[in-house]
């Protein structure tokens, strides 16, 4: 479970739109992310990511689960941040299916 916060309201506010979102995962360090058929221009971007932030990286079009140390390679804009559940991320593989929904 995540929720919405304020640092990129715009951004955050189109994402929620699109929900709900299927995608293939892809891992780069301790983050899961995918792309998503959106292009945006930052908002409020970031060079760096504490656990448990979901944000928005531009130059690929991506959504990103932080859940470890890992940072991103270039700034994001956060969008909120995971609840509950951070976890569930450590066991996500490269191509595993990922559903983002509203509650």
């Amino acid at each position: 479970m995540a929720e919405i916060d304020d640092r990129n309201p715009k951004v955050a506010a189109k994402f929620y739109q699109m929900l709900p979102i299927e995608a293939k995962a892809n891992l780069w360090g301790e983050e899961v992310y995918f792309e998503v058929p959106l292009a945006l221009e930052d908002e409020n971007p970031s060079p760096s990511a504490k656990s448990g932030d979901i944000s928005y990286w531009s130059p690929g079009s991506a959504f990103c689960i932080f859940f470890g140390r890992t940072q991103p390679y270039s700034p994001v804009n956060h969008l909120g941040s995971v609840i509950e559940g951070l976890n569930l991320f450590e066991s996500v593989l490269n191509g595993d299916r990922i559903v983002l929904s509203r509650k």
